[in-house]
């Protein structure tokens, strides 16, 4: 799971695979019923890697895997992690929310200061809201600190998942 980009915060990873993708994602489909440590779900070449929800916690990641056919013997994985899907379009929508209100308090500063009208209280608030982006950018990182250790044990589960093919 090397990762040159240390900024990301939902880590990829790629593999090719001397298999093909039907036996990739029948290896997942026997796993599911049987392992109790992880909750895998597979729609169609797509597989989840989920912790129990009696395991989870906010920063609990996910993996999402992704297995395309090259050819009959050959397959490509592509793997994400990332949090919840609903706790990262919350992420998502906040960060929204922040860049519209920082356009709006910028507007705001420009209509001032073409009336020479005074801009204090429109720059505090841009200045306030780029501050809330590092805020938000810093809960990332820690989260995905974190959830590190989770990552790895999800990634060896798929990588010992698949060995048994």
């Amino acid at each position: 799971m090397a990762n040159s980009n240390n900024i990301v915060l939902r880590p990829r990873f790629k593999e090719t695979l001397n298999i093909s993708n039907q036996v990739a994602l029948d290896a997942f489909n026997k796993v599911k019923s049987k392992h109790k440590t992880f909750i895998v779900i597979c729609i169609d070449n797509h597989v989840f890697i989920k912790f129990p929800k009696s395991e989870r916690r906010l920063w609990t990641p996910q993996l999402h895997i992704e297995i395309e056919a090259i050819d009959d013997s050959c397959c490509f994985l592509k793997g994400l992690f990332g949090p919840n899907p609903t706790l990262w379009t919350m992420f998502m929508f906040i960060h929204f929310v922040i860049a519209t209100l920082f356009i709006g308090f910028s507007v705001w500063a420009y209509s001032n200061h073409r009336l020479g009208e005074d801009m204090a209280i429109p720059v505090f608030l841009m200045t306030l809201m780029v501050l809330f982006w590092f805020i938000l950018y810093a809960f990332g990182r820690l989260g995905k600190q974190k959830g590190r250790l989770d990552m790895e044990r999800l990634y060896a589960f798929a990588k010992s998942t698949l060995e048994h093919c």
